[in-house]
Parts: C-alpha cells; sequence; structure tokens
C-alpha cells in the first residue's frame, strides 16, 4: 500500500535498510575496543565541523541561531563522547562472582531514526553516535524542511566511522523523507528499534508501528524563583537558558513562577540582562502571532529571535534584546501563553505564596510538558525537595538553565538531546537516551544452589491432628455423658444410633442442614472429614460407645 502512495521514497527505504542491515551483519562481531574506536573518530569529525553544521542548519530550517547551534553540535560530538568512555555494550559487560551471572552485551539491529528540524545536525550526532556504541547502525528519516544539512550530518558520521575501520553502510538517511518513507522505515522487518524525537504525531505514529520505540513527549517547562534564591543568578541563568537558540530546544524554560512579593526584583533582573518587559498589549499581540490553533505554536514563529517575533507583533523592540517577558494571570487553556512556545518569549505567573506556586507549576506541566522537565531556583533545600518530590516531572534542576541542565551540560544527568517523560507521559522511560537503551543483555547463569537452601518447604506427608477438634469433642463428649463428674444430677441422654464411616462430603451435607453425625468407636472417619468438621461441632461421640 505505501509502494502506491510514494514508490520513489518507500523504495529508498528498503534499500537503505538492506545495506545497514548488510554492514551490521559485520559490525555485530567488532570488539569493544574497535566500537569504542569509531566512535572517537565519530566525535572527532563532529568537532571539526560543529560551525559548519550549524550554519547549515539555520540556513536550511531558519531556526535559531548559529553560535548556540554549534554549541548543541559540540554537546554531543565532544561531551558525550567523553562521557561514554569506559562505557561497556559489547561482549562481556559484567561478571557476578555472588550470583554467578555473567552479563552478555547483545546490539538490537538496525535503529530507525526519526530526526526534528529544531535541533537537525546536533540529534543526528548524537543518534548516530550512541547507536554505534552501542553496536547498531542506524537509518536516519530527517524532518523534510531539514533534509539536506540532517544528510550532510549523517555522512561526515559514516564518513568517519569508515575511516575507523566501520563497514561501508552502517549510518545512512533518506534523501527524500515523506510521510510514507517514514512509516515504511518503523515498519520494515529489519527495523529492530525506533528512536523518535519530534512532534506528537510523529512519536505516537512511532509507538504505534508495533516495533519497540524509545518516543519523547513536549516540554512545558515551569521555573520556580523562590524566596530563598539569588534573584539576580536566577534572573541571569533563566534568560540564558530561555535565550538559547531561540527558545528551540525542548527543556527550554517556559512560565518562571513567584511569589507576588519578589516581582521587583525579577523584573529588574531581567532587564539586567536584557529581556524586553512586555505591555499588556503588546503581550496580546504576541499571543495572537505565536498561536495559530489553540494552543499549537505557528511555524512561522519557531526559533525566531525576539526582534523578528516583536515585528511580526507590531511593534519593535531594542536589537540586543535576548528575550521577550509577558506577564500572565493563570495558567491552562484560557492562558494560551502558559503552554510551550518554542521561541524567546517567556511567561511570568506571580502568585500569592509557596503553596500557591507549586500549584501552578504543577498544572503548567500537566497543561503540556508531563514527565518532562521543571526548574526551581533556591537555597532552601527543603523547599527544592517539596519541590522535586512534587512535581510530575522527571528532570528536576536547581539552579541553573533548564535546556543546559537538561542535557548534562550543567548537571551530572546523561549528556542526551531524547529526554523521556515516563509512562505519564505515554513514553518507555523517563531517561536520558543513551547507548544502554540500545542494547539487550543477555545472562549466563550458572547453578549454585538448591530449592532446599532458598526455599522453607513443608512435608506434606505428614499429617496432624488439628487440637481444636480434639478439644471439641472431648467437651461434646463430657457434656452429653449421664453424668457429668461434678456431682449433679443430669438425666441420661438418649440413646442415639451411630453411623459406621463418615466421609468429607457426609460433613458438609451435615453443616449445611445445621446436623450432628454420631459416631461411636469403631466409626471410620476420613482425614479430610475431620479437617471438615473442624468448622464446627459436627462429630459427636455417642453415650456408651
Amino acid at each position: 500500500m505505501l509502494r502506491d502512495q510514494d514508490p520513489v521514497s518507500v523504495e529508498e527505504v528498503r534499500t537503505k535498510v538492506e545495506k545497514a542491515w548488510a554492514a551490521w551483519q559485520l559490525y555485530r562481531g567488532f570488539s569493544q575496543a574497535k566500537v569504542d574506536a569509531i566512535v572517537e573518530r565519530m566525535g572527532e569529525a563532529g568537532r571539526a565541523h560543529a560551525v559548519a553544521l550549524a550554519e547549515a542548519a539555520v540556513e536550511e530550517t531558519g531556526y535559531g541561531n548559529v553560535p548556540d547551534k554549534v554549541a548543541k553540535n559540540l554537546l554531543n560530538a565532544d561531551l558525550l563522547p567523553r562521557s561514554l568512555r569506559g562505557m561497556k555494550t559489547v561482549g562481556v559487560l559484567r561478571e557476578n562472582a555472588e550470583t554467578h551471572i555473567v552479563e552478555i552485551g547483545e546490539p538490537v539491529g538496525v535503529i530507525g531514526a526519526v530526526l526534528p528540524t529544531t535541533n537537525p545536525t546536533s540529534t543526528a550526532i548524537y543518534k548516530a553516535i550512541i547507536a554505534l556504541k552501542a553496536g547498531n547502525a542506524i537509518v536516519m528519516s530527517p524532518h523534510p524542511r531539514a533534509k539536506n544539512c540532517t544528510a550532510k550530518t549523517a555522512k561526515l558520521m559514516n564518513d568517519a566511522a569508515v575511516a575507523a575501520g566501520a563497514p561501508e553502510g552502517l549510518v545512512q538517511c533518506l534523501e527524500d523523507p515523506t510521510l510514507e518513507a517514514t512509516q515504511a522505515l518503523m515498519r520494515h522487518e529489519k527495523t529492530a528499534l525506533i528512536l523518535s524525537t519530534g512532534g506528537a504525531g510523529i512519536v505516537k505514529a512511532a509507538y504505534s508501528s508495533g516495533k519497540p520505540a524509545f518516543g519523547v513527549g513536549p516540554g512545558n517547562v515551569p521555573v520556580l524563583v523562590d524566596e530563598s534564591a539569588d534573584i539576580k543568578e536566577a534572573a541571569a541563568k533563566i534568560v540564558s537558558g530561555k535565550s538559547f537558540d531561540y527558545g528551540t530546544v525542548c527543556s527550554s524554560e517556559q512560565t518562571l513562577v513567584a511569589v507576588a512579593g519578589l516581582r521587583d526584583g525579577i523584573l529588574a533582573g531581567l532587564k539586567a540582562n536584557r529581556a524586553f518587559l512586555c505591555s499588556k498589549e503588546q503581550g496580546a499581540a504576541i499571543e495572537k502571532i505565536l498561536f495559530s490553533h489553540g494552543t499549537t505554536v505557528s511555524s512561522k514563529c519557531v526559533g525566531q529571535s525576539p526582534q523578528v517575533i516583536a515585528k511580526m507583533a507590531g511593534f519593535t523592540v531594542p536589537e540586543d534584546a535576548s528575550i521577550l517577558c509577558v506577564e500572565i494571570e493563570g495558567y491552562g487553556k484560557a492562558y494560551p501563553l502558559s503552554a510551550e512556545k518554542l521561541s524567546p518569549v517567556l511567561a511570568l505567573l506571580f502568585v500569592r505564596d509557596f503553596a500557591s506556586a507549586l500549584d501552578a507549576c504543577e498544572g503548567i506541566l500537566r497543561f503540556g510538558g508531563l514527565g518532562h522537565t521543571c526548574a526551581i531556583y533556591a537555597k532552601d533545600d527543603a523547599r527544592v525537595r517539596e519541590f522535586g518530590v512534587r512535581m510530575p516531572a522527571f528532570r528536576v534542576l536547581v539552579n541553573t538553565g533548564s535546556p543546559q541542565g537538561s542535557t548534562g551540560i550543567t548537571t551530572g544527568v546523561a549528556p542526551g538531546m531524547t529526554l523521556g517523560c515516563g509512562a505519564i507521559a505515554g513514553n518507555i522511560t523517563s531517561d536520558n537516551i543513551g547507548p544502554l537503551h540500545l542494547i539487550n543483555i543477555k545472562r549466563i547463569a550458572y547453578s549454585f544452589r538448591n530449592l532446599e537452601d532458598v526455599l522453607d518447604l513443608p512435608d506434606l506427608t505428614k499429617k496432624t491432628v488439628d487440637r481444636s477438634t480434639v478439644t471439641a469433642a472431648v467437651e461434646q463428649y463430657l457434656a452429653e455423658r449421664s453424668g457429668c463428674g461434678c456431682g449433679c444430677k443430669s438425666k441420661p441422654a438418649a440413646k442415639v444410633e451411630t453411623v459406621d464411616f463418615v466421609s468429607e462430603a457426609d460433613v458438609l451435607v451435615a453443616i449445611a442442614q445445621s446436623k450432628k453425625i454420631h459416631i461411636g468407636p469403631k466409626t471410620i472417619v476420613t482425614p479430610a472429614a475431620r479437617d471438615a468438621a473442624a468448622r464446627g461441632d459436627i462429630l459427636v461421640l455417642a453415650e456408651g460407645k
């Protein structure tokens, strides 16, 4: 069916997946040392071309700016490879002498990777490196508006890998990335796993493909500035994060939340970092041009400078303005600026107290950033912990710009461009995706103990007599004797007929009818009958028997 819709692009998918598969058949046998040498060479190539790739991305997409795209390229070509040094991904990973387990890393095969238009070159470097570090091949499907710069990056990564001894074809990129081609890539029988970064639609398609998939949700990052924070430091770092690549990083700050008493200090701090504070009318104009349908950001505004966005909205700002700030009075559908904006526009929300600030931050995350990232500026660690426990986000950043912290530049989280949002957002993981997510682990398990060594099993061959059953039978017997032995004058008990045999079924019938079963010393009572009779006074020893 896909062939009829777009035969050329779908045929390209088949050709490139087969080529990657053939290369992987050779690569899957490489030692850890050879894999690591290939990854190092890929990193070198990415560093050497970081500026050229950034320029190509900005020129083709029109999103972001060159200096910050250079930083993103270096994050993945420099910091990422350094963080992977010493990580075992193929062959024997670990041997546990205590459990007698040997763990062996197994690559998954060909990875189908979907890339975004906002970070087309840095994400290509990132996904190529983590895929090959894990011993896999990769076929990339770029965004149509970024296909040239992504393809250029993929070729650079493949050539570097080949120069280090890898088989030709481990890194492939589609030149005609249609929707049908992307779907064909995700469903190809030799695509082992999907690594998807992009809008909600493509991530949903990845999870619906029938293949294992790592996809991520949108970010709508609230930033709480606590009363214990260094306000000047907080303002500087928030502006640095929000202005980074003109807000195209999914973990960029979206709404600053603080108590009303901090308003003057925060506004002064923002202005000191060249933030432009919009009037109420200017804010309304920005909201109108940012959101074309509900809270979906207009593509013409994504990754544009503050000056360009202001001009679209009908006013001008200074040439050195770093971001645009707009005060809002609430969050949710009635306040579109509390949503993800993918631009250097920061919403400001001032509330009554810390409890209200927590409510607002949680509400903003639930409005459009569930599971992704949040940030807090505070020196009071008790408040940091309260914030962290409360927020439905899996990256809780403290005293750092959000894009820099979430991607591992200023924090200790794993360097990455694909940030999982966990099950609450429909994602398979809450981690920053790395090579260890792209392997399977085989375990050789040696026997070193017996069942009896670990389980306390009862001896089912021994039959025990229920003490309560015996006691009840004795008491019943004494009560029915003609003389109880205490000197009282009791009437002789009426003579009753005893039975010769009692089964469990007899007892159950007697219980149902609230009757007794009279037995004598020669009556045969099955063990099951005695167990059933223990639930009530059913068996009665007849007088004189």
